[in-house]
């Protein structure tokens, strides 16, 4: 957007690419990540004050098109609050409405002009409800090549001499608080029947190294692990497209505080919590939710991914080409750009 409209200034709520992009930010990422509905409610304080400042803000600058990204608990408010003062709306990446609440997708008719999708399957749902809704590609597609934007690798043909398992825990404190332990003790179990095997962990640049200091294992970035992995465990979320779309066979476990997971259990409309299961719409990922997040468990359904031979391993890798298939063609934010123009009524 900022090469077909130079002269646009951009003003919101993201991180460290944002800010470089040349977004004036009023609350930075770190600030705004929160996991699960009681760790919501105690940030809820924070939040009001935010929306405050981003409605203010919305007056006062003139504002001409508000893009909400994803992030539905805070940006379903803020489109609302553009509606109502007559700024043009466009949400990108739909709040997954299917996953909880169908019925909400009649708010975003209300207060949207436009609701951008990046499952195929999420434009029909949306227009039942009235929502202006296109589906542009999934932004994974528009990565580079080790991404997934090409042909997924499906194999272990890398430079590596050694097998390489990598553990991907989350990208928030919270997660990796959670899940790295079980992850590197199904590890240590997978190497008792493979010795060669080299395990690796997943650390994003803003967490600190000592969260992972005391397992004494080597720690890479997502990219460079999806890179030269035979398997995964991971946790579920957007990793587990990039993962399949750079062909890594992979076991999924999630775990989160009790309370929240109950008030989860009572609204989830879906049977799986697993991307690449979902879009697929078959369960060919295996995936353990929290008491069956055991280090015990996570080792016995890796161990057959491991073995380039097993019919466990050739049934997820032909699940992950369909994944691929199902997530459109590399342009997603071109088309995002193109829609935009359309609504801002400019030239570009």
């Amino acid at each position: 957007m900022r090469r077909r409209l130079p002269d646009a200034s951009f003003v919101g709520l993201g991180g460290d690419e944002l800010r470089r992009a040349g977004v004036r930010l009023f609350a930075d990422l770190d600030d705004l990540a929160v996991m699960g509905y009681v760790e919501a409610l105690k940030r809820f304080p924070y939040f009001v004050r935010l929306g405050r400042r981003v409605r203010a803000a919305l007056r006062d600058l003139e504002v001409d098109l508000v893009l909400p990204v994803d992030y539905p608990g805070f940006n379903m408010a803020l489109a609302r609050d553009a509606a109502r003062l007559g700024i043009p709306v466009l949400y990108f990446i739909a709040p997954q409405v299917w996953a909880w609440k169908e019925t909400r997708a009649a708010r975003l008719a209300e207060t949207c002009d436009r609701v951008l999708t990046v499952f195929p399957f999420e434009e029909a749902l949306l227009a039942r409800y009235g929502v202006s809704a296109g589906f542009v590609g999934h932004p994974l597609m528009d990565e580079p090549a080790e991404h997934g934007a090409k042909e997924p690798r499906l194999g272990s043909d890398t430079a590596e001499t050694l097998p390489v398992l990598g553990l991907f825990p989350g990208s928030r404190r919270q997660e990796v608080e959670r899940h790295l332990r079980p992850f590197v003790e199904a590890a240590r179990l997978v190497r008792k029947k493979h010795p060669d095997l080299e395990v690796r962990i997943a650390r994003p640049e803003h967490l600190e190294p000592a969260l992972y200091e005391e397992f004494g294992l080597p720690t890479g970035t997502a990219a460079d692990i999806i890179r030269v992995a035979r398997a995964a465990i991971t946790k579920s979320g957007t990793i587990t497209l990039e993962l399949a779309l750079a062909g890594v066979p992979m076991v999924v476990g999630y775990r989160t505080s009790r309370a929240t997971y109950a008030a989860a259990r009572r609204v989830l409309r879906i049977d799986t919590i697993v991307l690449a299961n979902l879009v697929t719409g078959e369960r060919f990922v295996p995936e353990l939710i929290q008491d069956d997040v055991t280090p015990e468990a996570l080792a016995r359904a890796t161990l057959p991914l491991l073995d380039e031979d097993s019919a466990e391993r050739a049934h997820m890798t032909a699940g992950l080409r369909r994944v691929r298939a199902s997530l459109g063609e590399p342009g997603c934010a071109r088309r995002v750009a193109d829609e935009a123009c359309v609504l801002l009524a400019a030239p570009c």
